[in-house]
């Protein structure tokens, strides 16, 4: 009985077929382990970083894909394998994505390509990637990582910024023209998660909550805590959801606080 109800739930993404780009770490190996709780039928583990990803266990439910999220070939690859494979693409999350810091003035113009290449370019050619066979199948769901900076300007992340706030465009308008098809189009806005890629260093994450006193979270997020987002999304549950934003943040997007006045971390 609890079984049959668990296949029953709208969160589940039981007899679901999904790609997931920047799949080897961080927070993409967080949505394929939510996605497996989830009862996903098969997760294609999708990456251009093939040692890690051989890392990754293989079996009934998952599976790899070296991918450059930047090559048209790649994509055109993965998504035939994995067709005559499972045959069918359910859901496709775009989270491969990359950073780099630095003042307007002082950013490598081949720094700021790199941005946009893959956290805008590899979104758009994912997306149009699938289409054509979700609008064949009249259902489909994309989910497309963003960040907080897609929201909020900031200092030393000019590029990151542009890039993640293209990714709401690109999202907004593929639920516009998708929806008509049956296709779900959704971003996902994290915050300060305590990943590879923003805590290069391997910081214990108690030291790094102590710099975070400034947002109403006061800590950073694990990469689980946005893999949750990434599942309901992807499910039933947010079947009239479509471009919709989900900022999964902390509060850090909700406004900013007067510091010592009443309600700020100094005088609670």
């Amino acid at each position: 009985m609890e079984a049959a109800q668990a296949h029953t739930s709208p969160y589940s993404l039981s007899g679901k077929v999904a790609i997931v780009t920047g799949a080897a770490r961080g927070i993409g190996r967080a949505i394929i382990e939510a996605f497996v709780e989830a009862d996903i039928a098969h997760v294609v583990c999708a990456d251009v970083l093939a040692d890690q990803l051989a890392e990754i266990e293989q079996g009934e439910q998952i599976s790899t894909s070296v991918l450059d999220v930047t090559d048209e070939a790649d994509w055109e690859s993965t998504v035939d394998a994995t067709l005559k494979t499972h045959g069918q693409i359910d859901i496709l999350v775009n989270n491969a994505g990359v950073i780099a810091f630095g003042r307007i003035e002082s950013t490598e113009l081949a720094d700021f390509r790199r941005m946009m290449d893959v956290n805008v370019q590899g979104v758009f050619l994912g997306m149009r990637a699938v289409t054509p066979h979700m609008k064949a199948n009249r259902r489909g769901v994309i989910v497309n990582a963003s960040s907080s900076s897609g929201f909020l300007g900031s200092n030393f992340i000019a590029a990151y910024s542009a890039s993640k706030s293209a990714v709401r465009g690109l999202t907004r308008c593929g639920a516009m023209e998708l929806g008509l098809h049956g296709i779900r189009v959704n971003s996902i806005h994290p915050a300060s998660v305590d990943t590879g890629m923003t805590n290069p260093l391997g910081v214990d994450f108690e030291t790094m909550n102590e710099q975070m006193g400034w947002m109403p979270a006061q800590r950073f997020s694990r990469p689980s805590e946005i893999a949750r987002g990434f599942v309901f999304l992807a499910s039933d549950a947010a079947s009239y959801c479509n471009g919709a934003e989900l900022q999964i943040d902390g509060g850090l997007t909700a406004g900013f606080y007067f510091p010592g006045l009443p309600g700020s971390p100094e005088n609670p």
